[in-house]
């Protein structure tokens, strides 16, 4: 790999940007090889799942956490579950390890449900061995675990909102293609291939990764299109389109179920990749969440004021194509995926000013009912190892 060399054994002092990833780069792999020998990283997780699952049943979604208990190393069990793995989680994951493709074959809102929860967890591991974010960088998806983090929404509301959004882009269908080429290409590329095929640029990692989105069969004609150009064309295994204009039911149905939850100002910076700036305290997050479903992102665009001032910026999920952005677009600067790449930062660093005090409790109506509008045609899905959506 071409850039900086990867820390061997990171050190947390000075400022820190942690940044969560969209759907494009999940695997429970790395967790569960990484939760033996993390502690706080298995105490996380169970704090989280043991509040995200509360709400799983709303959605037709089984439980997460316990069935990551069933699926890790002997010895982590009893880390997840306080004791011992739960029968319904040994009879779930067959006793094999959970992956996200067995996930995927569940109700929508599965896959969403336990990466919301590993991303929030990683954070939070993170946090308690000294690895304190500075900023949080929220990247499509991640703006629900962020904005978590970030004492917008509780744990539960949270898990709402990942399961939510699982359904509503489940039922839509389409795909998306990583291109192993610039924007600038690709449009060039979605041009040649024509102006029918219903296919847009919906993301960009860095100058040499481009994500494109649309219908199946206007996808094909882009890599029939891309393999003729001698470009690379790989289809993310994500059984829906996301940062599409054609979503905008989607969006305005997300952006009224985000509506009917609790959502207070962040209490630390979270710097949104799709809205291309800091979230203010009267910023409307239910907007902006919706946005993530039909505008586009450009990472090398927005990581010069997201990631300003960081000494160590740290990917809070499993995967780490964030990471190898940041090292293409700027090698000056350290980047580390902890989960994927296996060093985990820990130490002390400077104290942060303390959070800003939450808005005062105020009354809401119940969340809209999960089926209300939705598909329950159900297409299995796992993720892809690269791009990001």
């Amino acid at each position: 790999m071409s850039g900086p060399q990867r820390p061997q054994s990171p050190t947390a002092t000075g400022k820190f940007v942690h940044m969560f990833p969209g759907q494009g780069d999940f695997s429970l792999t790395p967790l569960l090889r990484t939760l033996p020998r993390v502690g706080s990283l298995a105490r996380a997780v169970a704090e989280v799942f043991e509040e995200a699952d509360v709400v799983a049943a709303e959605f037709g979604v089984a439980p997460i956490g316990p069935r990551l208990a069933g699926g890790s190393r002997s010895g982590v069990g009893s880390q997840l579950t306080g004791g011992s793995c739960s029968g319904d989680g040994s009879r779930l994951t067959g006793g094999s390890p959970l992956s996200v493709g067995a996930l995927a074959a569940e109700p929508p809102g599965t896959v969403q449900l336990a990466l919301f929860g590993v991303s929030l967890a990683v954070h939070r591991a993170l946090e308690a061995d000294g690895c304190r974010a500075h900023r949080l960088l929220a990247v499509s998806f991640g703006e629900i675990p962020a904005l978590t983090a970030a004492g917008c929404c509780s744990v539960a509301d949270g898990a709402r909102l990942a399961c939510r959004l699982g359904q509503l882009l489940t039922g839509h269908g389409g795909g998306m293609t990583l291109l192993g080429a610039g924007p600038a290409t690709a449009r060039r590329l979605l041009a040649a291939a024509g102006p029918g095929t219903g296919v847009v640029v919906a993301c960009v990692n860095h100058g040499g990764e481009t994500v494109v989105s649309g219908p199946l069969d206007g996808l094909a004609v882009v890599e029939r299109s891309a393999t003729a150009h001698g470009v690379g064309a790989q289809r993310l295994r994500l059984p829906f389109m996301s940062h599409h204009p054609a979503l905008v039911h989607e969006a305005g149905a997300f952006a009224h179920f985000a509506r009917r939850l609790r959502l207070s100002p962040p209490r630390r910076p979270v710097y949104s990749a799709v809205a291309g700036r800091l979230y203010r305290a009267d910023s409307d997050l239910p907007s902006a969440l919706s946005a993530c479903l039909v505008r586009p992102f450009d990472l090398p665009a927005v990581f010069g004021a997201a990631l300003a001032d960081a000494s160590l910026v740290v990917e809070a999920g499993t995967g780490s194509t964030l990471t190898n952005s940041v090292r293409r677009i700027d090698p000056r600067q350290d980047a580390l995926a902890p989960v994927a790449d296996g060093p985990w930062p820990t130490g002390p660093q400077a104290p942060l000013p303390p959070l800003a005090p939450l808005e005062p409790p105020r009354s809401c109506p119940p969340p809209a009912a999960p089926g209300e509008g939705t598909s329950h045609d159900h297409h299995p899905t796992t993720t892809a190892a690269r791009g990001d959506a």
